[in-house]
C-alpha cells in the first residue's frame, strides 16, 4: 500500500506543471477576494480531491466486483502501463495521453454548463459544489490515474491513491491561488519533472515485473495442481 500511495503522491506533484495549466485560472480568479477569498479557495480544493477520493473509490469497487485471476494480472499489466504513461507524459517525452482528454470533453460539456452557474463562488459550499465538478474535467492526468487507482481492485485502497493524488497537486495549485511565485517555479523546473517522470516510469516497470512474477507462479502453481489430480486419477483408474 505504501508503495501505490507514494507513487499516487509523486503523480501529483509531478503534474504541477499540467495542474496549474489546467485549473490554473479558477483557482487564481478564486483569491481575488483578498482574506475572504482564502475559505472558498480551500473549499475548492477540498471539493476537488473530494471528486477524486470519491471517483476512485467507485471505480476501484467496480473493478474488485470481477474475482477472475486472469482479470487481476491483467490489470495489474495495466497498471504497470499506465505508471510508464504517465512518467513519459510528465517528462514531456509523449503526449499520448491527451486522447483521453478528447474523450473526457464528451462527459465534461454538460458538467461544464452546470457548474457554470457556481461562477463566481460567493460562498465556501459554492466553492466546494465547483471543485467537485472540476474533478470531472477532461484531463488525461486525472483520467489516467482513475484508470490506474481501479487497478487496486479495492475501493477503500483505490479511494486513498486518488486523495494522495489530490494532496500532491495541492502545493501547484495553492502556490497559484496564493500567488506563490518560488513554488510555482521549483514545481516547473525541468530537473525536477524529469526525476519525477523517471521515478514513476521505474514504478511502471517494476509493477509489470511483479505482474509476470505473480503469472508465472499462478502458471506453475495450476500446472503443479493439473500433475497432481493427473496422478490422482492414475491411480484411482489402477485401483
Amino acid at each position: 500500500m505504501i508503495t501505490e500511495l507514494g507513487s499516487a503522491f509523486v503523480l501529483g506533484l509531478a503534474g504541477a506543471g499540467h495542474c496549474v495549466g489546467m485549473c490554473g485560472g479558477i483557482a487564481a480568479a478564486l483569491q481575488l477576494g483578498g482574506n475572504s477569498g482564502k475559505g472558498i479557495t480551500l473549499a475548492y480544493h477540498g471539493g476537488r480531491i473530494a471528486s477524486y477520493t470519491a471517483l476512485g473509490a467507485a471505480l476501484g469497487f467496480a473493478a474488485s466486483s470481477i474475482d477472475i485471476a486472469a482479470w487481476t494480472i491483467s490489470l495489474r499489466y495495466l497498471a504497470g502501463a499506465l505508471l510508464i504513461a504517465m512518467g513519459l507524459y510528465i517528462a514531456d517525452w509523449w503526449r499520448g495521453l491527451q486522447w483521453l482528454e478528447r474523450g473526457g470533453a464528451i462527459v465534461w460539456r454538460p458538467v461544464q454548463r452546470w457548474s457554470s452557474v457556481l461562477l463566481p463562488p460567493r460562498h465556501w459550499y459554492q466553492a466546494a459544489g465547483l471543485g467537485l465538478c472540476w474533478g470531472l474535467m477532461p484531463c488525461g492526468l486525472i483520467y489516467s490515474s482513475l484508470a490506474w487507482a481501479a487497478t487496486a481492485q479495492d475501493a477503500r485502497l483505490s479511494a486513498l491513491m486518488m486523495l494522495f493524488f489530490g494532496l500532491g497537486t495541492l502545493p501547484a495549485m495553492l502556490a497559484t491561488s496564493f500567488g506563490a511565485g518560488a513554488v510555482q517555479g521549483l514545481l516547473r523546473r525541468r530537473g525536477l519533472k524529469l526525476l519525477l517522470g523517471v521515478l514513476l516510469m521505474a514504478s511502471g516497470f517494476w509493477t509489470i515485473y511483479m505482474a509476470v512474477a505473480h503469472a508465472n507462479h499462478t502458471n506453475h502453481g495450476g500446472s503443479g495442481h493439473q500433475q497432481q489430480q493427473q496422478v490422482d486419477d492414475a491411480r484411482h483408474n489402477h485401483h
